[in-house]
């Protein structure tokens, strides 16, 4: 098969194949250290407090199941990994919005190489911060089980700060272990080490959600199958039409033709030389962002309206508000999360599309969108049709988004299934993909070789 054949190339090129086995090895030592339990916690009896839980409620897709997928199942075995890579994505978000409003940080991001490495250090010093206060919070909760809603157990066997500080350096050591790791496949192995590992730790719950849809479907070790294989075809099928469209969504671009004017030299002189170029705007731009927001937005409110005290009328109603929030397959809870991923949508791109300095950068450089004036015409035409592409790539994100809850709630699907049919995974496992392949396209076709599609080229690349 040609597609066989073109992976069987890439271990043909010496220095493609060595970045694909470094990043296998350094995806390896990132699987491995979150299988690290903490020192000084029960994880077994972490582990089958949380399998009862889940059980016994028969819900998925909360706060704590969403860190398990994310951390790569670490929440479960309480491992030193369990805040991954995530402490470091959230410095770098916070840094990307605070350099929209902060100026000195706008001025660092316009200098080039020396800027970017300066605000590269300070999100290093904030992903330190932020693993300290995550992990020394995280150790706190595990001594009091009965505030994350698990009940009467001893998790922690030598509980008080001792423990707080040993957790808090063992996580934040081994988060900046992963950060480490992460940057040295961005440099010297194969695709995006942030967003690789986030792939890796996603895919690694697939084993789950494999035996999951084999005991429903199949039945094992005397458990009968409870519904039909062909609603398992079925599924396969709709998977298979998300998956297209979530890669239509990824990959769609909306072309501004851009003209520019090229001084050139020749024999009679000086003379302008047109050219036509085009400018293209993601009809994705916001990527997972708004999703990553907007779920623990939605449960942090559910589980403190969930634990109000009190025995009157109010006190009923806000904590079944919160039970409604909480719970993933309610029309409040969907109504709400479609609002916050909108909302996102639009925020995200409002403070990181400066179309002011798009159209500065082109009226500078010669260029200009044919019938609009340059300068701030150009600014109110750019910023007008990105808002329309964002309104499309935020319907599509939120149908993508909406998948998993709606297959939860109308056929019952756990949510180990549920989760790889469409929301953040999926489109991380896309983005990831694609990315990866065109990285190494690009070293096969400089080689000679066919790349992994026609013509030797990914479609988004055309």
């Amino acid at each position: 098969m040609p597609m066989l054949a073109t992976f069987a190339n890439t271990f043909k090129i010496p220095d493609l194949r060595k970045r694909i086995l470094l990043t296998l090895a350094l995806v390896f030592v990132c699987r491995l250290i979150s299988m690290v339990p903490t020192p000084g916690v029960d994880w077994l009896t972490l582990q089958t407090e949380l399998a009862r839980l889940r059980e016994q409620s028969g819900v998925g897709g909360g706060l704590m199941d969403w860190f398990n997928v994310f951390s790569g199942g670490a929440l479960d075995q309480c491992s030193v990994g369990f805040l991954s890579i995530w402490p470091y994505i959230s410095a770098s978000i916070i840094i990307q919005l605070m350099t929209a409003v902060i100026p000195q940080l706008e001025r660092l991001a316009r200098e080039g190489e020396p800027g970017r490495m300066k605000i590269n250090q300070y999100t290093r010093y904030l992903t330190i911060a932020i693993c300290m206060f995550q992990a020394f919070g995280l150790a706190t909760a595990l001594q009091h089980p009965a505030s994350m809603g698990l009940g009467d157990i001893t998790i922690v066997t030598r509980p008080g700060i001792s423990f707080n500080i040993i957790t808090a350096i063992c996580m934040t050591a081994a988060s900046l272990l992963v950060m480490w790791i992460a940057d040295q496949i961005s440099q010297r192995g194969i695709g995006n080490g942030t967003s690789l590992i986030i792939m890796i730790n996603i895919t690694s719950r697939l084993p789950d959600a494999i035996g999951s849809a084999w005991v429903r479907y199949f039945g094992l070790r005397g458990t009968e199958a409870t519904n039909s294989p062909v609603e398992l075809l079925l599924l396969l099928l709709f998977g298979f039409a998300v998956t297209m469209g979530t890669v239509m969504l990824t990959q769609g671009v909306r072309k501004v033709p851009i003209h520019s004017t090229r001084k050139a030299t020749g024999g009679s002189g000086a003379y302008g030389r047109m050219q036509q170029t085009y400018m293209p705007l993601r009809v994705n731009y916001t990527g997972v962002m708004p999703i990553i927001f907007a779920g623990p937005l939605i449960q942090f409110p559910a589980i403190a309206l969930s634990k109000m005290p009190g025995d009157n009328g109010f006190s009923i109603w806000l904590r079944k508000i919160g039970a409604n929030l909480g719970d993933m397959t309610s029309a409040l809870h969907l109504s709400i999360y479609a609002l916050l991923i909108m909302f996102f949508a639009f925020f995200w791109v409002a403070t990181q599309f400066n179309a002011i300095r798009i159209s500065e950068g082109l009226k500078r450089d010669g260029s200009y969108v044919p019938g609009v004036r340059p300068g701030m015409a150009t600014a109110e035409y750019l910023d007008a049709l990105m808002t329309r592409v964002t309104l499309i790539g935020g319907v599509g994100l939120l149908v993508v988004a909406l998948v998993p809850q709606v297959l939860r709630g109308w056929m019952s699907l756990p949510w180990a299934m549920a989760s790889f049919f469409g929301g953040t995974s999926l489109l991380i496992i896309v983005g990831v993909a694609l990315d990866t392949l065109r990285q190494m396209e690009s070293f096969l076709l400089m080689r000679n070789y066919d790349g992994f599609l026609k013509h030797g080229t990914l479609r988004g690349r055309r």
